[in-house]
């Protein structure tokens, strides 16, 4: 692979942050608190505000500062686990359901870029699910008749996809899926709120959420925001300490953008049936915005957008090996591709039983509300969370509300479950387990490695000129040991999916502080949620 590993960035990055950077700075009141800024939050508040509700919106970063930015955007309705498993898991009543709520999300999707003339790339066009296998069309079949029972009557099967490149045998066809420019379509939500009268404060940490009522969310910076609601929209919420981190798994994936000549390859999205599957998309982006193009040419160039290679968040360090084997798949498959011009990984939220948890808090169910569980599918599920998180804020009743219960238990995923439990408990084995490292006189400029310091483990990073950064390796939400990620230079839990930044700073939950500094006393954090008494 020719592109260097370093912390990587989209190609949706490349286009700058959105021009919001207002911190809080006093304590405001509002109807609804948004927390978190990415495709679900933005959704919610947007929806919200047309329902006539006063809406602040609070992030620690940038507007689609998190997963959102990491996103390949398929917008589509071909459920990642499929209808086969989703049927098996919630019923055919359940599977009809899913695929309900995620058309209508891509329906809602084109219906606000109509309605605030978005200009985000957004386009309808079929998606086609393959065998990994090409003698194997077993598993096609199954699906069709999963899909035609969930009530997709227009799913077909097809004797081949429309790739030249390489014949993909029998498939489905998924008509009227979509795609878009996630950070370009989150710009035009965030005018549509603001002209709305919303309030959005970037560069504010929500440390703490009281249920009250009324709600109250606390800063790090000391100012509050007073709600009769709140919305927890953070991709993994931190205001949850366990119930809802044991019924959903962290998992990282890689993607990689490749030049392209235009028209070399039918635009549509493209997924196979592998375990981890791959993903496929086009976008036409302007050259003078990716990576080793000309500055200052006009000209558009079409790329070829691949994912996948998926491993449990903190459980690998071998990206090298994971973008070479996706390299080599794509490259199989798609001769006529060019260099490579964007390398990224990003963090996927799988639930047991292949839906998001979108509803009231099951810690707290009066008026504390989550969104998270994206399941691979962050651009539907995250409208989905708009939608349907309106309705129960506004009292109107929602068909959707019991499947995507977060409180909900679902029997039938009992071996995924335990599965992953097992998972997370083989993870505290690092506790008596030699670090990575004897001394930090092993670690390379620009490394990071987890060592014993006296009885504790230590999290160690030596910068470019050689200077040594420590903190607690001990993650502060349920005390498991952080592994280094060289690919985007970070410190990973195993075992809820916690990143820090390379000197310990939080980058996202459930972890809810940075890790500590070696001085201080590593213990786990407290809930994010109190009830008033």
């Amino acid at each position: 692979m020719n592109a260097k590993l370093e912390q990587t960035s989209s190609v949706w990055m490349q286009i700058g942050e959105i021009a919001v950077h207002t911190a809080l700075a006093e304590d405001v009141e509002t109807d609804v608190c948004v927390v978190g800024a990415g495709i679900a939050g933005m959704t919610t508040a947007y929806m919200l505000l047309r329902e006539g509700k006063s809406v602040v919106v609070l992030d620690d970063g940038p507007i689609g500062g998190g997963q959102t930015e990491r996103t390949t955007a398929h917008i589509t309705n071909a459920i990642d686990d499929r209808y086969v498993q989703i049927e098996d898991w919630h019923g055919q009543e359940g599977a009809r359901l899913a695929a309900e709520s995620h058309t209508s999300a891509i329906d809602q999707i084109e219906t606000i870029i109509n309605r605030e003339d978005i200009q985000c790339d957004f386009e309808r066009l079929d998606g086609y699910l393959f065998s990994s296998q090409s003698d194997s069309s077993k598993l096609i079949e199954q699906e069709l008749h999963a899909a035609r029972r969930a009530g997709l009557s227009n799913v077909e099967l097809v004797t081949r996809s429309p790739l030249a490149t390489f014949n993909t045998g029998t498939c489905l066809r998924f008509p009227r899926q979509g795609q878009f420019h996630p950070r370009k379509y989150l710009a035009g939500l965030t005018t549509a709120i603001l002209r709305m009268g919303g309030r959005i404060f970037t560069q504010t940490h929500a440390e703490k959420i009281e249920s009250g009522p009324p709600a109250r969310i606390r800063t790090r910076q000391g100012s509050m925001v007073t709600a009769v609601s709140v919305v927890v929209a953070t991709n993994s919420p931190f205001n949850d300490f366990v119930t809802i981190h044991t019924k959903q798994a962290p998992y990282m994936t890689y993607v990689l953008a490749f030049a392209l000549p235009r028209g070399a390859v039918t635009k549509a999205l493209y997924w196979d049936t592998q375990a981890p599957y791959h993903y496929v998309r086009l976008q036409t982006l302007p050259s003078d915005r990716l990576i080793g193009e000309r500055l200052g040419d006009p000209q558009t160039e079409e790329l070829l957008i691949v994912g996948g290679e998926d491993h449990t968040t903190g459980q690998a360090d071998d990206a090298e090996e994971r973008y070479a084997r996706l390299e080599a798949w794509t490259r199989e498959r798609f001769p006529v591709v060019g260099s490579i011009r964007s390398h990224w990984s990003g963090q996927v939220l799988e639930t047991i039983d292949g839906l998001a948890f979108i509803g009231r808090n099951p810690l707290d169910s009066s008026n504390i509300y989550i969104a998270t569980g994206d399941s691979g599918q962050g651009m539907t599920h995250g409208t989905i969370a708009g939608m349907l998180l309106t309705d129960l804020i506004v009292g109107r009743q929602n068909p959707w509300t019991a499947l995507y219960d977060p409180a909900r238990k679902t029997l039938r995923a009992a071996d995924r479950f335990l599965k992953e439990t097992l998972n997370v408990a083989v993870q505290y084995s690092a506790w008596v387990t030699d670090g990575d490292v004897g001394s930090t006189q092993e670690i390379a400029n620009g490394k990071g490695a987890v060592l014993w310091r006296g009885l504790t483990k230590v999290a160690a990073y030596r910068d470019e000129l050689g200077c040594l950064h420590e903190c607690s390796a001990i993650c502060p939400h349920l005390g498991c040991i952080v592994e280094w990620n060289h690919n985007e230079s970070t410190w990973d839990c195993p075992c809820h999916g916690s990143r820090f930044e390379k000197q310990g700073q939080l980058i996202c939950g459930p972890a809810n502080k940075d890790l500590a500094a070696t001085h201080e006393a590593a213990v786990p954090q407290e809930s994010g949620v109190a009830s008033d008494a």
